[in-house]
């Protein structure tokens, strides 16, 4: 089967066009809430944990989900703003069934979303997901008052998440000697990330921590890290750290502003535990991931698989293998020994730890894997496009010519947008830009 509604990360799109209506999310929680409790069979009631981002759409989503939650017989449990991975976490502290994050990611404020978590505090698997579409065009059932779910806020959700984050660095563990910029996006961090990084002993500057539901990666974090850049140089800082709108990804730059991406952290962080024989099995890249990391681990003999890109498919890989590292150059990496997400803070600290246990800063650590140029372009779409053709095969054939057959093509649909993704990476940065856009004229045509 095919799904309708849910991406490669949940179900996303612009607030006010279906299905990111308060109607649709009503039946969402009533579905997703049959679905995820079928097997419940204790005498209270089951529950649900419902966080969200900074966007303005999120009171009124939030609204229509703990009606749709509570009419399923579902207690409610809200934290208000948090970050992507804290749901995860307070989904299994609280003993809780289901995990909900109302949230785009890094898309701006007029798109919103959802994402689901089970009771272990991972993604939802493509079986799940096509069980709560099935009952979604179905109606909703309206229970009698006293089988009704209750609905109450977490006051402290922040806190414990804060110290669920400390908890994954060794007790002896500090920052004191770090000047470390923090760029928040105006998103789901804005709260729990300053005082992570301050509690450890930092000297923190944050930036883009005001947000006013409008505001929203906007010129901001991990997808427009430019601020950041500038900020981290302005204040003569050790290193700056930018999270997406909701804290689940991260993207870090060096003493002198260079963007630092999740391949290249993802790599500090491999080799850190390498060298500490920490290391369980090997490492989850994905389609996208660059190919010198690829030849790390190689050469430190480290087993390393891609998986398809999205975080929940490098996650299930993972829990398949029982290996404990994995990522995407995006910024999403996950560490199970830490979180069974992905988790921004929580990656960000894994890197500070292998950089200070180096003694080296994260522009010298990083010597050693030379990147090799990777183009990326979107072409936005308005219709299907057929990517496996006759006429897309001698596209790629002639493309690969253009960069001498040297490196890597990957063209795919994106997950979460409509749009389709042009990547070409090779040892020659102009023939790979030049391949690049070669294929984006053959797909307009």
């Amino acid at each position: 089967m095919t799904r309708k509604y849910f991406g490669t990360d949940g179900i996303r799109g612009k607030t006010g066009e279906y299905p990111i209506t308060p109607e649709f999310f009503i039946k969402l929680g009533y579905a997703a809430g049959i679905v995820l409790t079928k097997s419940w069979n204790k005498e209270e009631r089951p529950t649900v944990v419902i966080g969200k981002d900074t966007r303005i759409s999120g009171y009124m989503l939030e609204s229509a989900l703990e009606s749709g939650f509570s009419s399923a017989g579902v207690d409610v449990f809200l934290t208000g703003p948090i970050p992507t991975p804290a749901i995860a976490f307070l989904t299994k502290s609280l003993g809780a069934q289901i995990g909900v994050v109302i949230s785009a990611s890094h898309n701006s404020f007029e798109d919103n979303g959802i994402k689901f978590f089970s009771d272990l505090g991972l993604k939802l698997s493509d079986e799940v997901e096509l069980e709560i579409e099935a009952l979604l065009d179905k109606e909703v059932n309206r229970n009698p008052s006293n089988k009704i779910g209750k609905v109450r806020r977490i006051d402290d959700a922040v806190d414990r998440y804060v110290d669920f984050c400390k908890s994954t660095v060794d007790s002896s563990f500090n920052l004191n000697s770090l000047k470390i910029v923090l760029d928040c996006a105006h998103g789901a961090t804005y709260q729990v990330a300053p005082k992570v990084f301050s509690a450890l002993g930092a000297e923190v500057v944050t930036i883009n921590n005001k947000p006013d539901g409008l505001n929203i990666n906007h010129n901001a974090g991990s997808v427009h890290p430019e601020l950041l850049q500038e900020s981290v140089l302005s204040n003569n800082a050790d290193l700056g750290i930018a999270f997406d709108g909701d804290g689940d990804r991260v993207i870090m730059t060096d003493s002198k502003g260079n963007l630092v991406d999740g391949d290249q952290l993802l790599f500090l962080i491999m080799q850190h535990y390498h060298k500490k024989d920490k290391l369980k099995g090997g490492v989850i890249g994905t389609l996208m991931t660059n190919l010198a990391f690829e030849e790390q681990c190689k050469k430190l003999k480290i087993p390393f698989l891609r998986s398809n890109v999205g975080d929940r498919y490098v996650s299930e890989l993972l829990y398949e293998k029982n290996w404990m590292l994995g990522g995407e150059n995006s910024g999403h990496i996950l560490i199970t020994n830490k979180h069974s997400t992905g988790d921004g803070i929580i990656s960000a600290l894994q890197v500070l730890e292998a950089i200070i246990t180096l003694k080296k800063p994260i522009d010298v650590a990083l010597k050693s894997m030379p990147m090799y140029p990777q183009i990326l372009i979107n072409l936005p779409i308005t219709k299907k496009v057929d990517l496996k053709s006759l006429l897309m095969e001698r596209a790629i054939s002639d493309a690969k010519l253009i960069m001498e057959n040297k490196g890597r093509i990957l063209i795919r649909e994106s997950g979460t947008q409509p749009l389709i993704r042009v990547m070409t990476e090779g040892p020659d940065k102009e023939k790979a830009i030049k391949a690049a856009e070669f294929l984006i004229e053959k797909i307009k045509s």
